[in-house]
C-alpha cells in the first residue's frame, strides 16, 4: 500500500475522501490522532471481534442489491479490543465460505469462522491472531520484512495446506505451510523476474492468485500495485503450475489511475482484480475487473471488464483483499475486507460479500 495512507495528514485525506458526499465533518481533535501500530501477536492471541451488521451497500439507498454484476449478500464493520487487530491486506475464505485468513501489514495472520444468518453474514468467531515468521520461526522483526500485502491457497485447505504470500518493501512471494490452522515457517520463494526489481518500496507486490481452471489451471499471477513505467499498463507476471518455470509478464491497462490492491481466481480461470483509487478532490473509489482466462496469458494485454465501481457514497474504506467461494446453492461470492490501518478514529475494517451475477464471456484483449 502506498505511503499516502500511511502518516497522520494523509489519514485525514483519506478520511476526508470517505467523507466526500456524506456532509460530515472531520474532528480537529481525531485530526491530530497519532498512530501506533503495534508489534505483531507473539504467541497466539485468541481475540474477540464485534461485527456490526451493514444491511444495505449504497448509503442513500437502502432498498439497492444490485451493483453492476454484482448483488450485495451483506456486510460487517469489524473491531476487537485487541491492540493486534486491523491493516488486512490480503483475505482466502474457506471452500464453503465458512471460514477465512486473511494477513496484515504489519507481519501477522488472522483465522476466523464466519457465521451466517441466511447467507448474509453475521459475526465473527473463534478468531485467532499470530505472527507471520522468518525461515528460523522467528516472528518478523522490522516493517520492512513484515509488509504482507496478499496471499493465496495453493494447495490443501485453511485447516492443512501450504499459502502464498506476497511483500513489499523486501519484495517477495513465500510459501508458508498450513498446519492444524496455523501458519508456519516459510519453506521457499518464488523467483521474481529481473523487472520487479523496479517496484518501489510501498508499491510491490498486492495481488495474488492460483488459476482455478482454464488452459492454465495452477499457474501464479501475481500484480504490483503499480508498475507501469509509462507504458499504460499494470505490470503482472504469470508463473508455471505451483511457480514452476520463469515469471513471465503479463499487462492490465491502467484505466483513470487506479492502483491494484487483489486479485481472486474464479473456477473457469478468469481472473477478478480489486482496485483501489484516492484524490484529496475525489475522495477513495474502489473498482472490481474481469479479466477472462482467455486473456490470461503470457505476454498478453488486457482492459478485462468492469463488474463494478463505486465512490464513498457506497459502504467502503481502503478496500485490500479479495477472496472467492461458492456458496451452497453454487453461486460465487466475492469477498473484500479493508486495511483500516490501525486508526479506528479515521478508518474501518469492512468486510463484504456479494455475488457474482454471471454473464456470457465477452472478449477483453487490446491490440
Amino acid at each position: 500500500m502506498t505511503d499516502r495512507f500511511r502518516s497522520p495528514l494523509d489519514r485525514r485525506a483519506l478520511l476526508a475522501g470517505l467523507l466526500v458526499g456524506t456532509g460530515a465533518a472531520i474532528s480537529p481533535a481525531l485530526a491530530r490522532a497519532e498512530e501506533k501500530i503495534p508489534p505483531p501477536p507473539s504467541p497466539l492471541e485468541s481475540v474477540e471481534i464485534t461485527a456490526r451488521q451493514l444491511t444495505h451497500f449504497e448509503r442513500g439507498k437502502p432498498e439497492a442489491r444490485r451493483f453492476g454484476q454484482l448483488e450485495f449478500r451483506g456486510g460487517l464493520v469489524l473491531s476487537s479490543p485487541s491492540e493486534h487487530f486491523g491493516g488486512w491486506s490480503g483475505l482466502v475464505m474457506g471452500v464453503d465460505g465458512k471460514s477465512l485468513l486473511a494477513v496484515s501489514d504489519v507481519g501477522s495472520w488472522m483465522t476466523a469462522e464466519v457465521v451466517y444468518e441466511g447467507r448474509r453474514p453475521a459475526a465473527l468467531k473463534n478468531a485467532q491472531l499470530g505472527p507471520l515468521l522468518d525461515r528460523n520461526g522467528r516472528p518478523l522483526k522490522n516493517k520492512r520484512e513484515q509488509d504482507a500485502e496478499c496471499l493465496t491457497l495453493l494447495d490443501g485447505t485453511l485447516q492443512n495446506g501450504t499459502v502464498l504470500i506476497g511483500f513489499e518493501r523486501l519484495h517477495r512471494i513465500g510459501r508458508f505451510p498450513v498446519r492444524r490452522g496455523e501458519i508456519g515457517a516459510p519453506v521457499g520463494y518464488l523467483k521474481l523476474p529481473a523487472d520487479a526489481l523496479a517496484m518501489r518500496d510501498n508499491q510491490g507486490i498486492e495481488a495474488l492468485a492460483v488459476l482455478q481452471g482454464g488452459p492454465r489451471k495452477g499457474a501464479i499471477v501475481a500484480f504490483a500495485e503499480r508498475l507501469t513505467r509509462g507504458s499504460g499498463y499494470h505490470t503482472g507476471w504469470i508463473w508455471g503450475a505451483g511457480g514452476s518455470g520463469e515469471a513471465q509478464k503479463f499487462q492490465l491497462e491502467d484505466i483513470d489511475g487506479f492502483n491494484i490492491t487483489d486479485a481472486a481466481s474464479l473456477a473457469d480461470g478468469s481472473l477478478v482484480v480489486l482496485e483501489r483509487y484516492f484524490r484529496w478532490t475525489e475522495g477513495v473509489k474502489v473498482r472490481l475487473r474481469l479479466i477472462p482466462a482467455s486473456d490470461v496469458a503470457p505476454g498478453g494485454r488486457t482492459a478485462g471488464r468492469t463488474l463494478f465501481q463505486g465512490d464513498s457514497s457506497y459502504e467502503i474504506d481502503n478496500m485490500e483483499g479479495l477472496a472467492v467461494h461458492k456458496a451452497g446453492a453454487g453461486e460465487t461470492v466475492l469477498s473484500l475486507i479493508s486495511d483500516d490501518n490501525f486508526n479506528a478514529f479515521l478508518q474501518r475494517t469492512v468486510f463484504l460479500q456479494f455475488t457474482l451475477i454471471e454473464e456470457a464471456p465477452k472478449n477483453a484483449t487490446r491490440q
